[in-house]
């Protein structure tokens, strides 16, 4: 009786969990995907360069990752709440501190590593508790909390360039943080699953004999905590590797097209008012992707891999499509395809992991995969802004990113083929050993 609470419950209050990591979703990740509005105001205001002013977004994305192990970490000790509520505080603080705007060092300490580490405390148990909390429909209910990004960013782009123009880009960074306190409400309603250990331990656990398994569940929910630790091993996993290479290569592209969008739209001659309607097109095709492509995903018809690496090359073509723009409607087509594609990624990147790993590691494997991602995360806007600035051109930043998305595709197609080779040489091994006696009878007879 007891080993069925630590099932996945596929539903009930778990949905009250997916819309509260949809709100973490929009006042995190879409902040950071909408801050490309604040990329022209702040380099004018200190007269910098387009590469220095990029580390700010880098530095963000550089804690968002590396804070995630520690966010695993602190969730395996105390508990998902704990670390969201904790992480809304901290958000809040990057953006009231920056509302100060002493100089790019303060940006970089502020709006970049104390937001980054805020987004990092509380995106990561977010995304976490979702999954531990659905099961056969972990797809899709990732990919409606996933969408709490574009949602937020659709009406975050045309709100931040109002507040921008009311207040300023120092005062807006001030309301844009009191905002964010509402992820503590939103951190105080993710109630921790009984003995949310794991489905495939639950299934161990069944097809042990009475004794053993009654002991076993028993210790299980006496100590739930100490039945998960987080697993620095994963590293040794060739899957998990392939994957994580991947997650770098991507995150070095990621970040690159919501950043230089908007400056893009400028060199072209587009009114700023027609410019923030960019950004709301982009989070309204993005919220279309993650939904139909989490619905897709739950009625199990494509492995999830193949979906991701379908979707990474669509991304990819797209990206290098973009540039090719000359005009607002020519970009809004461009970008539309662009956020569609980026949606469908988005939806099923973390189930792919979850399925790579098993989710006994997800927790420790989550932490690992945004730790090594942040690599890419912290290269790839510097990277592309020394690219633009050599080239004079917002364009070569876009030519960059969807390269670097081909090459991530491949180590994909890698992952691929060491699974289905695994999985048969599994089959191979399970086969029954046929007999060598010519009789059943004899056989019968050996055996007694």
């Amino acid at each position: 009786m007891q080993a069925k609470d630590s099932n996945p419950p596929d539903g009930g209050y778990g949905w009250v969990v997916v819309v509260s990591a949809f709100m973490v979703m929009g006042l995190t990740a879409a902040v950071l995907k909408t801050f490309g509005l604040f990329f022209v105001e702040i380099q004018q205001h200190f007269d910098e360069l387009a590469s220095t002013t990029s580390w700010i977004t880098s530095v963000t994305i550089a804690i968002f990752h590396l804070g995630a192990p520690v966010a695993s970490s602190l969730c395996v000790r105390y508990t998902h709440r704990a670390v969201v509520i904790t992480g809304g505080l901290l958000a809040f603080s990057g953006m009231a501190l920056g509302f100060f705007g002493l100089n790019m060092l303060w940006m970089y300490a502020t709006t970049g590593f104390l937001q980054g580490l805020g987004i990092s405390f509380s995106w990561t148990p977010a995304i976490s508790i979702v999954s531990h909390y659905f099961s056969k429909k972990r797809a899709l209910a990732n990919a409606i909390a996933s969408a709490g990004e574009c949602a937020f960013a659709f009406t975050f782009g045309p709100f931040f360039q109002w507040l921008i123009s009311q207040y300023g880009w120092k005062g807006a960074l001030l309301i844009i943080g009191g905002i964010q306190l509402n992820i503590c409400v939103c951190g105080v309603l993710m109630r921790p699953l009984a003995s949310s250990c794991l489905l495939e331990a639950s299934h161990s656990e069944t097809e042990t004999p009475a004794g053993n398994g009654a002991s076993r569940i028993d210790k299980e929910d006496k100590s739930p905590v100490t039945q998960k630790t987080f697993n620095w091993m994963l590293v040794r996993r060739p899957e998990f590797v392939l994957y994580a290479i991947f997650g770098i290569l991507a995150a070095m592209s990621f970040f690159v097209p919501p950043l230089f969008l908007v400056p893009l739209s400028y060199s072209l001659g587009i009114d700023e008012s027609w410019t923030a309607s960019l950004l709301s097109i982009l989070a309204m095709v993005d919220f279309a992707g993650r939904l139909l492509c989490g619905w897709y995903a739950n009625l199990h018809v494509t492995k999830t891999v193949h979906l991701l690496t379908m979707t990474i090359t669509l991304i990819s073509t797209s990206l290098m499509l973009l540039p090719l723009a000359n005009n607002y409607l020519s970009l809004a087509i461009f970008t539309g395809f662009y956020g569609f594609f980026f949606g469908t990624t988005v939806a099923v990147h973390i189930t792919v992991l979850a399925d790579v790993v098993g989710m006994p590691d997800f927790d420790s494997a989550l932490g690992l995969f945004m730790l090594i991602r942040s690599t890419g995360g912290f290269v790839g806007p510097p990277l592309a802004g020394l690219i633009v600035d050599m080239a004079g051109d917002y364009r070569a930043g876009f030519y960059m990113a969807g390269a670097t998305l081909v090459l991530s595709a491949g180590f994909l197609v890698a992952l691929d083929q060491l699974q289905q080779r695994k999985e048969k040489g599994s089959q191979t091994n399970t086969k029954p050993e046929k007999s060598t006696l010519p009789y059943p009878s004899l056989h019968l007879l050996k055996l007694q």
